[in-house]
């Protein structure tokens, strides 16, 4: 089982910012670094450790990736197969994290490579139990 520490860094990609407030809050009394970017340009440029996120210190590369779909400039669907391209993200877990259940969405999210899709909880009890889920997960990778 992997050792948990505030150095264990998880990248949100939300565009929404109530809803990386609420998941932001979920993992306050966690052992995770959360860091937020809301745009899919950002997420490359926050991995590729280009322009503001040059500081790995600052913005350590992460251990999990939350990934909304639906954001400005490259959409979670762009992000996601640019992650899939890059030698040494094949295995960064990805989970995509959006408020559409379709079939289609789906499909597609997992043949771009993602390991989980999960809707967003609309009650924050809900969150709080998909934070948990997270981190079990996180503590088996």
């Amino acid at each position: 089982m992997a050792v948990m520490t505030k150095s264990t860094t998880i990248l949100l990609v939300e565009d929404d910012p109530a809803e990386a407030h609420l998941i932001q809050h979920s993992l306050d009394k966690t052992d995770y670094m959360l860091q937020h970017v809301r745009d899919g340009d950002a997420a490359i440029a926050y991995l590729s450790g280009e322009g503001a996120y040059a500081d790995r210190e600052r913005y350590p590369l992460p251990r999990l990736l939350l990934l909304d779909l639906k954001l400005p400039g490259k959409s979670g669907y762009d992000v996601l197969a640019w992650i899939r391209q890059q030698a040494g993200f094949e295995k960064l877990p990805v989970v995509v994290l959006t408020g559409r259940m379709e079939t289609a969405d789906i499909t597609d999210a997992y043949d771009r490579g993602a390991n989980f899709y999960l809707v967003k909880p609309v009650a924050f009890g809900a969150l709080q139990d998909m934070v948990e889920t997270l981190k079990r997960f996180l503590a088996d990778a």
